[in-house]
């Protein structure tokens, strides 16, 4: 029997005596920290301080979901954000999907230390997206688009009906990132998966014309849809974001600083 989806937030400590380094993940549009938990333990068994919010109207039902504002899934990641600038060195942003979005706006007001994104959306392709406003008055949800995974029989445990009044909200928020794009100073790497039934390479050609001050890295995901954490690339992404974060932390630190300091092995979280 398979276990139910968990939706609660995933945090953990620093682990280890190196340079504290953080990460904030973001997860998407309807789906909960259940679809990257596997990531963010990846990260908490490295040795980094993770931080994983529940987004506001996610986890519960898309009613709840429904009478949720951009703003509040923004802010729930600064929060997260702040936290972790109190007490690490280096923080890093995360997202998947509307995650990546997010996660990019953080990245454009905040001093973060990179940014590693997993398919992210900043345009939906859908012709009625700029009708959404008119039509959360007459039509309340759309079937969902989940689980576009290619490894059979698992869940990323979203809603089966997406909020129109929500995704109005969160095409709101792409246009609003896009223009913040520019603003995006640290080093960015992304994991595409080739085959993405959720996401058009649209998002992709925005996020290349608005990123003009960061240098943009991508990897192809040959073997996975969009879900791809929960995929069959997932530990592909584990290891290269791990990797990721622990260069650019190494290049981000003082010519005298020992450079075992940054590149420790982490200890096992449990």
């Amino acid at each position: 029997m398979a276990s139910l989806p968990d939706h609660s937030p995933f945090s953990c400590a620093t682990q280890g005596d190196g340079a504290r380094i953080g990460v904030v993940l973001s997860h998407g549009f309807t789906g909960s920290p259940h679809g990257l938990r596997a990531w963010a333990q990846s990260f908490a068994d490295a040795g980094f301080a993770v931080r994983m919010p529940l987004l506001p109207g996610h986890g519960t039902s898309w009613q709840e979901l429904a009478r949720t504002r951009w703003q509040q899934w923004h802010a729930a990641l600064d929060e997260a954000y702040l936290d972790l600038d109190s007490q690490c060195d280096h923080v890093f942003v995360a997202g998947m999907s509307m995650g990546g979005a997010l996660a990019l706006r953080i990245a454009a007001t905040r001093p973060v230390a990179g940014v590693v994104l997993v398919n992210p959306a900043l345009v939906i392709d859908d012709p009625r997206a700029p009708l959404a406003g008119i039509l959360k008055l007459v039509l309340k949800s759309t079937p969902a688009i989940a689980n576009d995974i290619l490894k059979p029989g698992v869940d990323e445990g979203a809603y089966p009906r997406t909020p129109v009044a929500a995704a109005h909200e969160m095409n709101k928020m792409f246009k609003d990132t896009i223009r913040l794009l520019p603003r995006v100073t640290a080093p960015v790497r992304v994991f595409r998966s080739t085959v993405d039934h959720v996401v058009s390479d649209s998002s992709i050609v925005a996020l290349r014309r608005g990123l003009t001050h960061a240098p943009l890295t991508l990897t192809a995901l040959e073997n996975s849809y969009h879900v791809a954490t929960l995929d069959n690339d997932a530990e592909e992404i584990f290891r290269g974001s791990v990797e990721f974060l622990r260069t650019v932390a190494e290049e981000a630190a003082p010519a005298d600083a020992p450079a075992t300091d940054l590149l420790q092995k982490g200890t096992t979280h449990d």
